[in-house]
This record gives structure tokens, sequence and C-alpha cells, in this order.
């Protein structure tokens, strides 16, 4: 299958920001307007999960080796876990809300900072948990792949009744990750306010590999595993046949292919789609699958066809994996911008490749700001000049 060419070198991503990370309004493009009315919901998307404190070196030659001390030529701190998810679905415009605990030390002070005041996410569903340290994860990147120690404890529940997570905004989308064996009563709660619910799911660590065991699959509008995950729950081996199979179970089943793409299934309709992933030379695999469903997601509320939205999600993670760190690489509009206007420039370029994007052309605004900019500095923050 054809695919666009890869840009000619992989760039520092551009921001929509300006140099104390405050998002440029002037860049922003809101992807539902003309949808959004009066009485609909104030929340495009709702969101629970752990913040973590991430840590990312890049540019190792290789893997730590054991008694030895490394130098990474790169380093980035950022706001990881959900946080990941949550940042690229802002910074394609979607109107974001978070319920997550954050450490009342500096970390999770910095990670709060970041997210409402540098993202404009939406944290009222959140809580500053006393005496609780923050969720920290390293993460060293090299060959294309990455590396991670963690390090954490349980929050501990809130201390008396309230909204944190059971009782979740009306929205218009949920996004949960579903856990084999349990039930999480906020998300049948979402469903029922109208909220479509997107969910993906991790590795069972019980090897059982149960669908049926995914019991909030019944709420979920899409689900968007691996292929791997895909072929074991299905008890398929081919990913595209998982896909089909798990079309039976949910409306939209969605199965991300690593280099070779993303197939997706519309089990209401039996439409299919296909999108060959694009070629980019791969800095931080880091959060790259939630750029994808945030992009998924987008295209979906803004009623996209269903090739343009997985292309579109496809788009968003090879951006992603060319910047290091989770919410650091999340792309926003202008970089898809100027990525468009980029690839259109390339001589040769394969015109069936250029057609699977010109949806982008109605879509975008004009990449006018000087490109690269950065987002972020190494450093979990420099003191703000006297």
């Amino acid at each position: 299958m054809s695919t666009v060419r890869k840009q000619a070198a992989a760039t520092t991503a551009a921001t929509g920001t300006d140099n104390g990370g405050r998002r440029d309004e002037a860049t922003r493009l809101d992807p539902l307007d003309g949808l959004r009315e009066p009485d609909g919901p104030c929340c495009d998307v709702f969101l629970t999960g752990t913040v973590f404190l991430d840590i990312i070196f890049t540019g190792l030659d290789s893997a730590p080796v054991r008694g030895t001390e490394s130098w990474a030529r790169g380093m980035g701190s950022s706001p990881g876990g959900v946080a990941n998810m949550a940042t690229a679905l802002a910074r394609l415009g979607l109107r974001t809300s978070l319920a997550a605990a954050f450490g009342d030390d500096h970390y999770g002070e910095y990670c709060w900072d970041a997210l409402a005041d540098g993202e404009g996410i939406d944290l009222k569903m959140s809580r500053t948990v006393p005496g609780w340290h923050s969720p920290v994860t390293v993460s060293m990147a090299y060959e294309g792949e990455r590396t991670m120690v963690s390090h954490g404890h349980e929050a501990p529940p809130p201390a008396g009744p309230g909204p944190f997570p059971d009782c979740p905004p009306r929205a218009r989308a949920a996004i949960a990750a579903l856990t084999p064996g349990r039930r999480e009563e906020w998300i049948a709660s979402a469903a029922r306010r109208g909220a479509k619910v997107f969910a993906d799911v991790g590795w069972d660590d019980t090897g059982r590999w149960d669908l049926a065991g995914l019991a909030d699959l019944e709420h979920c509008e899409a689900f968007l595993p691996n292929a791997e995950e895909a072929m074991r729950y299905t008890r398929t081996d081919c990913p595209r046949a998982a896909a089909r199979a798990l079309a039976e179970k949910v409306p939209v089943a969605v199965v991300t292919l690593g280099a070779e793409g993303a197939y997706a299934v519309d089990g209401s309709t039996g439409e299919t789609a296909e999108v060959p992933a694009i070629a980019v030379e791969a800095l931080d695999p880091t959060g790259a699958g939630d750029v994808f469903v945030a992009g998924f997601v987008t295209g979906t509320l803004a009623g996209w066809p269903l090739a343009d939205r997985l292309a579109f999600a496809g788009l968003t993670a090879a951006l992603s994996v060319q910047e290091f760190g989770g919410s650091l690489s999340a792309p926003g509009w202008s970089e898809i911008a100027a990525w468009w206007q980029q690839v259109q420039a390339v001589d040769g370029q394969d015109p069936q490749a250029l057609r699977r994007y010109a949806f982008l052309d109605g879509l975008l605004p004009t990449a006018t700001r000087v490109w690269p900019l950065r987002r972020a500095v190494p450093t979990i923050g420099f003191r703000s000049p006297a």
C-alpha cells in the first residue's frame, strides 16, 4: 500500500505555546466548531487515572549496563500516565476534564500547573492529597524502544462522599482503560449520561485473555487494542480477523498494527478501513498509543468517515514519536498543519498517499509561524525572573 514519504528530518515539535508553556490562542482550532449547541455538554471528553511525573532520557546508544554509568544526550520532564491522553486531547482542541489525584509535593504542583495552566485541562474533578508523594517514572529511549522504571503508591480514597470519579460530568465522550474481571461504575454512569466511551486495555497478567471478563465493554462505543491483545482476546491468529470478531461485541473495533498502521471495523455498517503507518524516525514511542486514541476520538466526535479518523489517529501518533516524552510530544493543529505543508512540497510524492490526507485541507489553520519551536525545557522548571 502507498504511504506518505517521511519528512526530511525529525523536528522538534512546533508548539502553539509561548516560551512560558502557555498556549497561543491564535493557533488553536476547534474541531467541533459548528456542532456545539447551547444545551450541549460543556465537556468534550472525560477521563480518569493516575498522573505520573515522567523523566525521559533520550540519546542513549544502548540499554544501561549493570555496574556502569550511562550518559544521555537528551532529557525531558513532563506529566505522564493519564496526563499523556489528557494533553493529547486538549492540544487537538477538545474540552478535556480529568479526575486524578495529585501529590502535595513539588512534583504534584508542577504536574497540576502544567496541565491546568499550560494545557487548559479542567481539573475540577481532581484533588490534591496531603502527605502523598507523586508517582514517578523514569523512561530511557534507545533504538526506537523504551525501558521504564516507576515508583509510586496508590492514592488514598477521598475522605468523604464526592464526585471523584464515580459521578463524571456530562461529556460527549469518555476514555477508559478496561481491567479484566473488574467493573468501574463511572464508565456505566458516563455511558448512561450520553458519553461515547472509548476503551483500550493493558496486558492481561492473569494469562486468561477472557473477553467476557471485560465487563465494561458493553458500555463502549469503540475498543482500541493492539494486534497482540486483540488476537489473544479473540483466539485468532490474524489482527484483521480479530477486529472483525471484536466488532461483534462493540460498535467500532480498531486494532493497531504497529509499523503496519491500523485496521478498523464498524460493526453497525460493516464498513472497514485500513491505513498504513507513516514512516518516521522514532525518537521515543512513549505515549504514542494515547495520542492515537486522542486522534481517533477527535475524528469520531467531529463526525468524520472511518478512514479519515484512522488516518488522522495514525498521523498524530507518528508526529508524537519524533519527540521525547508522552505529553511533551503530543501534537497540536499547528504541528499537523506544518507536516501537511511539508509533505505536499516533497518532489515525487505519491498522489494516492496525499489523497488519503486531503481531508486536512478543510480543517487546518495556515502555518504562519517559524518552525520548529520547543514546548518544554529539560527540567521541572526554572525560577521566574524577579
